[in-house]
């Protein structure tokens, strides 16, 4: 017999799961920001959790504004980026439902990581620098710092989270798939961009 708190809560998520859908599909660019904006800016809270985790003798005080900025960064660059960078890339070269380990997908996570994140990682760490009040200078010089073991730890993550978002997610689904596999990237990312507080 199956307890009625679990089919309740299993009923709650249904819906909203459901509730979700019918607002991605009305709203798609809307929703993405959204829902990136609260992984984002709650992946900067765990990051600073960590963070403060590693600090024996100081305050471990939470930076709301930091978390806000990387939750401003998903609602207005990640998410929009995504959402456009994905249609450009499925109407270049149309997913493969078919055969979905095909030639195109290698060429689109080819053009990815290669192409695309290398550009946008860049932009993240302008972006967030530039909002943290970092001069352009100082973002230069934690690029020429952090750039390359950056884009090292990309690859290691996003080559296959990459592979399965173009292979096997529907294109409606893939910017929150990507929001999912960020949540752990921006832990990395906020880590690394805050480095100099720990």
């Amino acid at each position: 017999m199956t307890d009625p708190a679990s089919m309740m809560v299993a009923s709650a998520l249904s819906d909203g799961w459901n509730a979700y859908n019918t607002a991605l599909e009305a709203e798609p660019l809307l929703v993405k920001s959204l829902t990136a904006s609260v992984i984002l800016g709650s992946a900067d809270v765990v990051g600073q959790v960590i963070q403060n985790g590693k600090k024996e003798d100081e305050e471990n005080e939470f930076d709301v504004l930091r978390s806000l900025r990387f939750a401003f960064f998903g609602l207005v660059l990640q998410a929009p980026w995504n959402h456009f960078y994905y249609l450009l890339l499925d109407g270049a070269l149309p997913p493969t439902p078919d055969n979905p380990l095909s030639q195109t997908t290698i060429v689109k996570v080819i053009i990815d990581q290669f192409v695309q994140a290398p550009v946008f990682t860049v932009l993240i760490f302008f972006f967030l620098g530039l909002l943290e009040g970092k001069n352009i200078e100082a973002v230069q010089m934690q690029l020429k710092d952090d750039y390359k073991d950056t884009m090292l730890a990309n690859w290691k993550l996003f080559i296959p989270a990459t592979v399965v978002n173009l292979a096997f997610c529907p294109p409606l689904f893939r910017v929150l798939f990507l929001n999912v596999v960020f949540f752990f990237w921006s832990i990395y990312l906020s880590l690394v961009i805050n480095k100099e507080e720990a």
